[in-house]
């Protein structure tokens, strides 16, 4: 796999975009052979080929001004024809040409037949001629085109696939004429449907549409994103959820439909909490250090690494509860939280005096115990249950708020035991009558 930074443009191609690329595939694990190639560095290149096709005779140099082609467009529009350039020097001797204007380069399109595509998702699609005009591959500045450059470069690079977006298709023709004229062989073309909002419109920012780095600061794994994208107008079956190796065994273009996917974030969650319940501890813990730090929750991060034995003891009761790494990192908050809890809302709901009192119970039945694990504190508070005469999840709930300062966690028992005694009965003294 070869990468190709496409930065002709170069107010839009900034060293910062072309590093978010670079980052944002690396994250997601989409590794390429070799340096990423320029495309600008090889405008030299691009020129050359132009001019090889000028001197074939299947290009030409076009001398028209600003205020010609502005003229011809307004004249075809006025006359219900479609606004394209007229081939006026498709022929013309270049000793015709005035003074003061500096050539573009257009290629020689054919006038009739049909140009076909032979497309790996859509199709053979055919477009006729007469409506493609002599486009312009290099222009006056001597810089080529995207048309141009991207034929040269698939060219050198040894391509053997072009897969992009549907709304490429006509592109996809003309480049055809450049394969042609310079009787190089076609790459393989596959043209994907594009993504849609919920909506069923073009996913646009109005919908949420977003770079990678986003979904990484929003807590998504890289190999959910890989397994949602990759679900995206293609089918296994009615699998959902796949490993990487799955994916790289199963896929293939000819099963990509032509109809557009819908971007549904519902979906990505529940995704990605799946992935998030398969994962080693060890790396989820370094994902959610690694984005505490990023994200600058300073007593997050500071916690996590202080605890890191505790936190990783305790993800595999908080996984199956989390559907992004940020939620990971919030449920795993009781673990490292500072003295006094900060209550949330329905935590703060689970203490009343009645629930005061019965916390001071508890942490009196358990001060004795000497076998601090989760199945000897059991035992204890389901023994000081029953005296009371209480159910046991009306005695769990205020422990856990006091212990947590939430009303989600692992099993109440299991986060006495991570915390272990000293700083389970502190937690709780704080809260007691």
């Amino acid at each position: 796999m070869l990468l190709r930074i496409e930065d002709t443009d170069r107010a839009r191609s900034t060293r910062e975009a072309t590093q978010a690329l670079l980052d944002g595939l690396k994250w997601l694990g989409l590794e390429w052979d070799g340096e990423a190639i320029s495309q600008f560095s090889r405008t030299a290149r691009h020129a050359e080929v132009a001019n090889q096709l000028v001197a074939a005779g299947k290009a030409y140099k076009c001398y028209c001004s600003t205020e010609e082609l502005t003229r011809m467009r307004e004249e075809a529009r006025a006359e219900g024809r479609p606004p394209r350039y007229d081939g006026r020097w498709r022929d013309r001797d270049a000793a015709e040409a005035p003074a003061g204007i500096a050539p573009v380069i257009r290629i020689k399109a054919p006038k009739s037949g049909e140009i076909l595509v032979r497309d790996l998702v859509q199709g053979d699609v055919a477009f006729k001629a007469e409506n493609l005009d002599d486009f312009i591959i290099l222009r006056s500045d001597g810089t080529p085109t995207y048309l141009l450059a991207v034929v040269v470069d698939d060219h050198d690079m040894n391509v053997t696939h072009i897969i992009r977006g549907d709304d490429h298709l006509t592109n996809a023709a003309r480049q055809s004429l450049i394969f042609a004229a310079m009787d190089w062989p076609e790459p393989e073309m596959a043209h994907i449907p594009l993504i849609h909002g919920p909506d069923g419109a073009k996913l646009s920012k109005r919908h949420g549409a977003l770079g990678v780095d986003a979904y990484r600061k929003m807590g998504y794994l890289p190999e959910a994103l890989r397994n949602y994208l990759a679900r995206l107008g293609w089918a296994h079956g009615d699998d959902e959820f796949f490993t990487t190796d799955q994916m790289i065994e199963w896929f293939d273009l000819r099963d990509v439909n032509k109809g557009a996917s819908r971007f549904d974030f519902v979906k990505l969650a529940n995704l990605n909490g799946q992935h998030i319940r398969i994962a080693d501890a060890q790396y989820l813990y370094s994902v959610m250090l690694e984005l505490a730090l990023e994200l600058e929750h300073e007593v997050d991060h500071a916690g996590l690494k202080a605890n890191s034995e505790t936190v990783i003891a305790a993800l595999p009761d908080l996984q199956p509860r989390a559907k992004t790494v940020l939620e990971l990192i919030d449920l795993a908050q009781f673990i490292y939280a500072v003295r006094p809890l900060e209550m949330d809302d329905k935590a703060a709901g689970q203490l009343n005096d009645e629930t005061r009192a019965l916390i001071s119970g508890v942490a009196a039945v358990l001060e004795p115990l000497d076998d601090w694990n989760a199945g000897a504190i059991n035992a204890t508070v389901r023994e000081f249950a029953e005296t009371e005469g209480l159910k046991l999840g009306k005695v769990a709930q205020p422990l856990r708020a006091a212990l947590t300062g939430k009303t989600v966690s692992p099993g109440v028992f299991e986060v006495m035991a991570l915390l272990g005694k000293s700083e389970s009965l502190a937690r709780l003294g704080d809260q007691a009558i």
